[in-house]
């Protein structure tokens, strides 16, 4: 949404603008809106502006045609259509053109009917019903059941599919077609936010039997037309599909780029209409052009320095402590992210999460402590190299930062910058010293179960804490919040204690689109809607 500015009190940020527009569709008066602006500090000569400008957006209907052109943030030959073994952006963004999940997740990451169109427990979270939708039919025109959910769901327990959810998938005991139209899953022990994770696009459901994910069919907006792992993707419009008057678009060709310059150079040229993971220092190009939208999203997306705990010495303590004193966060801040970030305290879990631990001592940029710490560690005078990628989201400017910062200690940071393609597959985590960029995941329980417990898959740095898996373990059924929270408290301050990741900032997750391009609303998982933005978008003539 293009952000108003409201004269003599600024930009009215899109959150406000949101709250508007859901206050009035709700069945508010203009009156009591106009109210509520004016209460804010807006002057009644104003408020009225604004309210048009609001509502004006809200009002515009989308228009049914045209080809939306897209460039993705990662392009490899390991891209993929099965659900279970996404690994980036680009594989989730085309995962919900041609998929749909039991649920969706809204702007708050609450869980929303998908395919399921209702849900119920046991009263322990730990015996799930769903109520499925019995008018749903996959692209081949074969009727959705039971039957494929339940396939969809338990493949992931299969150690030759590889699933990357398999952390997540492990909490299902079993699954069941209680009849066609209802599925019963029964977990391992008991966790509210199942339909929340249910969410997410490794559970996005296929067809029961699929093994062949060169051209799948899925029940999505979109069918595939087109697709060649790390070139492009061509989607078109499932005319039959089960959200009455969705999609709206006739087709979506998708491609990624690895360049954010080469992204942004085809939006402003014209050749894609929406691209992703735009630099902040790109910014003032964007605003040149009167055609261009910046589009922001607020949430917990980060990059983190990783030191692997199965090398030496980012496996010595020391060492881990000295790098982490040494992460100027607040340079990071402002002159990486030109301030579309907030501070981190070296765990993942952002001050957006009800879980966040708020009274965990932020831990400073010190010099001298870093210097006591690496002369413990015995790095002082030696040599240490620091792998970095432009695909690894600013991970160039960091380690140049701490490079310079290590050289007044006298420890010499060799930085190691490899290239874009096969970073992700060579180098992340597979290398003493090195970054990583990571995406919010919609609770704290699947964020730090994927990246922290012990056996996860993608455990960045190796580290292993008896202690923290049993606080995983026992938040995942407590019942009363208070007491979950104190758990999610003591499992970030042992992260931000002895983990092997050190984290900076949560930056603002920045896309860019041309004007004509409607219907975009910022979803915290990640860019572009949450990469769920193909069914809801549409193009003005």
């Amino acid at each position: 949404m293009k952000r108003i500015l409201v004269p003599g009190h600024g930009f009215l940020n899109s959150a406000d603008q949101r709250e508007i527009m859901a206050f009035a569709r709700n069945g508010a008066t203009r009156r009591d809106v106009l109210r509520g602006l004016v209460a804010a500090g807006i002057g009644a000569g104003v408020a009225g502006t604004v309210l048009s400008s609001v509502t004006r957006a809200y009002a515009e209907t989308p228009k049914k045609g045209g080809t939306l052109r897209v460039a993705g943030g990662v392009s490899s030959n390991a891209d993929t259509l099965d659900p279970a073994v996404f690994g980036n952006s680009t594989d989730y963004s085309r995962g919900f053109m041609f998929y749909n999940g039991l649920t969706t997740l809204d702007s708050k990451l609450a869980a929303q009917p998908g395919l399921a169109s209702s849900w119920d427990h046991d009263g322990t979270s730990k015996v799930w019903t769903f109520k499925l939708r019995d008018d749903v039919r996959f692209h081949d025109g074969k009727g959705f059941s039971a039957q494929d959910a339940v396939y969809s769901l338990l493949r992931h327990k299969d150690p030759n599919v590889g699933s990357k959810a398999n952390v997540i998938s492990g909490q299902i005991e079993s699954a069941r077609a209680a009849s066609p139209t209802e599925l019963e899953i029964t977990l391992v022990a008991g966790n509210a936010d199942l339909p929340v994770l249910l969410g997410t696009p490794h559970f996005l459901i296929i067809q029961d039997g699929q093994t062949d994910f060169a051209k799948p069919v899925g029940t999505g907006p979109y069918k595939v037309e087109e697709f060649t792992p790390g070139v492009r993707s061509l989607a078109v419009r499932n005319e039959d599909y089960w959200k009455d008057g969705q999609p709206y678009l006739d087709a979506i060709e998708f491609f990624g780029l690895s360049e954010e310059n080469a992204r942004l150079n085809a939006l402003l040229s014209g050749d894609v209409q929406l691209t992703t993971t735009i630099n902040p220092r790109s910014i003032p190009q964007l605003e040149a052009n009167p055609d261009m939208r910046l589009f922001e999203t607020k949430g917990g997306t980060y990059t983190d320095m990783i030191m692997r705990q199965d090398s030496q010495p980012t496996g010595n303590a020391d060492f881990v402590l000295g790098m982490k004193y040494l992460m100027n966060r607040q340079l990071v801040r402002n002159s990486v992210f030109r301030e579309y970030a907030v501070i981190a305290n070296d765990h993942p879990i952002d001050p957006t999460n009800p879980f966040f631990a708020a009274d965990l001592p932020q831990r400073p940029y010190d010099p001298e402590k870093a210097k006591f710490h690496f002369e413990k560690a015995g790095v002082l005078g030696t040599t240490i190299p620091m792998v970095v990628s432009e695909t690894a989201r600013a991970s160039i400017e960091i380690g140049t930062i701490m490079q310079q910062d290590a050289a007044d200690l006298g420890l010499n940071i060799e930085l190691q910058r490899v290239p874009i393609d096969g970073y992700w597959s060579n180098y992340w985590m597979k290398v003493p010293l090195g970054f990583g960029t990571l995406t919010p995941r919609p609770t704290a329980d699947m964020m730090l179960s994927l990246l922290y417990k012990s056996d996860a898959a993608w455990n960045e740095a190796g580290w292993k804490n008896e202690k923290f898996d049993q606080l995983l373990l026992a938040a995942r059924v407590e019942a009363d919040f208070d007491k979950r929270r104190q758990m999610y408290a003591d499992m970030q301050y042992l992260i931000h204690e002895f983990g092997g990741t050190a984290i900076p900032t949560f930056y603002s997750n920045l896309d860019a689109h041309h004007a004509s391009l409607k219907g975009l609303v910022p979803i915290p998982t990640g860019n572009m809607m949450g990469y769920n933005f193909a069914e809801h978008v549409w193009l003005e003539a």
